[in-house]
């Protein structure tokens, strides 16, 4: 009986060091995981995107849209070219998004795992939210220059159940991640390069590269020009603003 209990007792303890060792790590990868936010997305700004859809026969489709971001969870974009797509305007609040578009007259609720412009990138590629707002890690590897992040969605609405996210260790922003499904299989790989110093301070990458083996062939691009910090009253980030976030320019 006491060869009973002190195996279940070292059992216990073995247990709860691994907890306690699996909780460190984890704690360590959400940490990191904030201060990618932090550099990738300051907490209010706007910005200038151009995002190119590339076919397989090499032709390509290209729009410029504005963008402007305010604490964790708020973001609108505008299209500024091409013509036919000028006062189309998107907002994102959590994870409702909207879709207004001038002919319409009145926004109207979108999902995150469409595209407002076709291609790879869907609209939560588009206006993603901040990483630590969606996912936890659940896993942290260190690899030579890099760390590995596992990282799991919070809830069933997060476009992607699962990201593997390698992070440049000095750096400190994604090199990749390849988005996966809650059984791992690959949806999408986001590949993150050309860093760049913006005017405000801002270091981060300027171009988001996507490729999907649903979309064998097809490749989407999305290459930030400009990106500055900027204040903005929450008003901006309603539905009833929707149709003046292009006076915001």
């Amino acid at each position: 009986m006491k060869k009973i209990v002190a195996t279940l007792l070292l059992s216990s303890a073995f247990l709860l060091v691994n907890a306690q060792g699996t909780y460190e790590i984890n704690e360590k990868g959400n940490a990191l995981l904030k201060a990618i936010d932090k550099k990738m997305s300051p907490e209010s700004y706007e910005s200038y995107r151009k995002l190119i859809n590339i076919e397989p026969s090499g032709s390509k489709k290209e729009f410029v849209m504005w963008t402007a971001k305010k604490g964790i969870d708020k973001m609108v974009t505008t299209f500024l070219s091409p013509k036919s797509e000028i006062g189309r305007s998107t907002l994102r609040d959590g994870e409702s998004i909207w879709l207004y578009v001038p002919s319409v007259g009145k926004p109207v609720r979108i999902t995150s795992l469409q595209s407002i412009v076709g291609g790879v990138f869907n609209n939560s590629d588009i206006m993603q939210l901040e990483y630590s707002v969606e996912y936890d890690c659940v896993a942290y590897e260190e690899k030579g220059d890099e760390i590995i992040l596992t990282l799991k969605a919070k809830n069933n609405s997060v476009a992607y159940d699962r990201l593997i996210m390698a992070v440049d260790k000095k750096a400190q922003y994604p090199i990749e991640i390849k988005c996966q499904t809650a059984g791992e299989m690959l949806i999408k790989t986001l590949h993150f390069k050309e860093p760049k110093k913006y005017a405000d301070g801002i270091v981060r990458t300027t171009v988001t590269e996507t490729d999907s083996p649903l979309n064998k062939g097809y490749k989407s691009v999305m290459i930030t020009s400009e990106m500055k910090r900027r204040e903005f009253k929450d008003e901006v980030f309603t539905l009833n603003y929707m149709s003046k976030i292009t006076s915001l320019r």
